[in-house]
């Protein structure tokens, strides 16, 4: 282990629970976290956790004692996907010298020194902990790929006996449970299957809010094109929906029930009983006292195809680890071991992360292995909800939501087809009253800007839709007050093919609409493929040079949208040539100028990936 982390687990081990944070990109930050926890554990640590970033609420921060975080950096310098949510909150102006006081905390962060931003991400994040008022256990630890033995090498000396598993399960025969807990309201069966969940216990969301209904499903993009785009309008009939042009909406997918029940067949498990979970200090990780023990019960069915990512997710490299310990057939558990040994890192990447391997395939690769359900409920990756940005505004719709759905689907390096779980599962759906999607709201990265301040709105593909939210809105606005001038820059690869909401932009950016030239606005479309030279949105940025300064000058605020790849920093270089263009500065002045505007609420981004 590292020297920060081992440390780190043994001061919070003779004082009580430990928190280990980690942001991984391709799974070496989250093994490395998973053997802290470990460690800790065999080290007398009462109470650990080991959680993704992205799967706690920052906001919960203060409220502990030691938290080790093990951080990836990735590209050049970026935070891993998982950490960005993370990153932001803790970024808040809000958030005081002393908000993190009383809380102690170790870094240790994995990179390669090749980069020139070597553990960039661990360094920032270090830096700002204690900034927040965050006593430092020990100073932080740094990985290094260029090591000989890699980052993922960490010494685990007790890596030839399995401990317990940390929770229990105890099971009941349907004739046990009474008829009035066997919930039917869907909603409800949600919230108590994920309640249930070790996995799930520090998301705190509690069952959907919404049950809404879908009631368009239109393909955006032209038949016969490689790219499926979607736009869905889900409704709620009864009442309105309180919603924020910005927010995102987060949606559960359901799993497909024959995959379920394969795991459950795989797995020897009896689909009709009845579970509850328990940890094993014997506290019930479903919240409520030991009287309504009876009303926690669940089907077993339910709680897998509820929580439990069997045929989306891949298994983290400690899955195999354990699986190694119950495989009868000798050569599985040597296939086993090596994947789970530092010297089988790169060909475990390969077969698992690479080919988008899931639980349910791996298991099915090594019938020999039989492991216990408890194992399987805290190994088997949670089932997350997914997030979309909305694309619609509550002042033109307020009781539905429309999203702009790209249909996920790749090739594995050994040519598989992989479909992403929830937008093929939204895809899927006919727009009936049947059909029940839980949903939650959440709040973008993207603030509603008020109406008397100028835009300039940058959204390639998809990223156009909180702006056809935002342009909805303005549109809205219009009649009531006074509304500022919108530019908005979108790119796609051809017109004909994929020019999203094509009509919707053009519409208004005729006559007095919100994106005319007679209100000082503009709409500036750059297909990358209908000529033979590229044209992406930072050369029409470029184009409009003039027109953008003269905006940024009357206060307009900037939002970027979409995949989080090139297009951010091509876009960012742009604004910046922009400002030295017309405002006559250098390059570090224009970079200044952003990162003013950005402090100020002015610029803003919400990437994917």
């Amino acid at each position: 282990m590292a020297p920060s982390a081992a440390e780190a687990a043994s001061a919070a081990s003779s004082s009580g629970r430990l928190l280990v944070l980690y942001a991984s990109q391709t799974g070496n930050a989250m093994d490395a976290a998973e053997r802290v926890g470990r460690e800790a554990e065999r080290g007398g640590c009462p109470a650990v956790d080991v959680l993704s970033m992205d799967s706690f609420d920052p906001s919960r921060l203060p409220r502990e004692r030691f938290v080790v975080f093990v951080v990836s950096t990735t590209g050049q310098g970026d935070p891993p996907d998982s950490m960005k949510g993370f990153w932001r909150h803790l970024l808040r102006k809000d958030l005081g010298a002393q908000w993190l006081e009383g809380v102690h905390h170790a870094v240790f962060g994995l990179g390669d020194s090749g980069y020139q931003k070597y553990n960039f991400a661990a360094k920032k994040l270090d830096r700002r902990l204690s900034h927040l008022g965050a006593e430092q256990v020990v100073e932080i630890g740094l990985g290094d790929d260029q090591h000989p033995s890699g980052v993922s090498d960490i010494n685990d000396p007790n890596s030839s006996t399995l401990g317990d598993p940390k929770v229990h399960v105890i099971y009941y025969s349907s004739n046990e449970v009474p008829q009035d807990s066997i919930l039917s309201e869907r909603n409800k069966l949600i919230n108590r299957a994920r309640s249930m969940s070790p996995a799930l216990q520090f998301h705190d969301d509690g069952g959907p809010p919404y049950m809404l209904q879908m009631v368009t499903n239109q393909c955006l993009t032209k038949e016969g094109s490689d790219r499926d785009v979607r736009h869905f309008e889900l409704e709620d009939p009864s009442s309105a929906i309180s919603y924020k042009t910005g927010d995102a909406l987060e949606i559960l997918p359901s799993q497909d029930p024959s995959a379920v029940n394969a795991f459950i067949e795989r797995c020897n498990l009896n689909p009709d009983c009845y579970i509850t979970i328990q940890a094993k200090n014997g506290d019930k990780i479903s919240k409520g006292s030991i009287a309504s023990s009876l009303m926690d019960r669940i089907k077993l069915k339910t709680f897998v195809a509820l929580t439990m990512d069997i045929a989306s997710a891949s298994p983290r490299r400690y899955f195999f680890e354990v699986m190694s310990f119950f495989a009868t057939a000798e050569h599985e558990k040597e296939k086993l071991q090596y994947f789970a040994s530092p010297e089988g890192r790169d060909d475990l990447y390969r077969y698992n992360q690479k080919e988008s391997r899931t639980v349910l395939e791996v298991l099915e690769d090594f019938p020999s292995v039989q492991m216990p359900f408890e194992w399987l409920v805290q190994l088997t990756p949670p089932l997350k909800k997914r997030a979309f940005s909305i694309s619609s505004s509550p002042l033109a719709h307020p009781n539905q939501i429309h999203l702009t759905v790209s249909i996920v689907s790749w090739l594995t390096p050994f040519k598989r087809k992989r479909h992403g779980l929830c937008s093929t599962w939204l895809a899927g759906f006919n727009p009936s009253k049947d059909n029940l999607i839980p949903c939650w709201i959440r709040h973008g990265s993207l603030p509603p800007p008020h109406p008397s301040v100028p835009l300039v709105l940058i959204g390639p593909g998809t990223g156009c839709a909180p702006f056809r939210a935002f342009v909805e809105e303005r549109a809205a606005q219009v009649a009531a007050e006074p509304t500022a001038p919108v530019l908005f820059f979108f790119g796609c690869r051809n017109q004909d093919n994929d020019f999203l909401y094509k009509d919707f932009w053009l519409t208004h950016a005729q006559d007095e609409g919100v994106l005319s030239s007679k209100r000082g606005g503009g709409l500036f479309v750059a297909f990358s493929r209908d000529q033979p030279q590229k044209v992406y949105v930072q050369h029409k940025i470029k184009e409009q040079s003039a027109r953008v300064w003269n905006l940024l000058l009357s206060g307009a605020a900037i939002y970027i949208a979409g995949s989080s790849t090139k297009m951010p920093a091509d876009v960012t270089a742009a604004l910046e040539e922009v400002i030295c263009r017309e405002h006559g500065v250098k390059k570090e002045d224009a970079s200044k100028w952003l990162r003013d505007l950005e402090r100020a609420g002015r610029f803003n981004i919400e990437t994917w990936s």
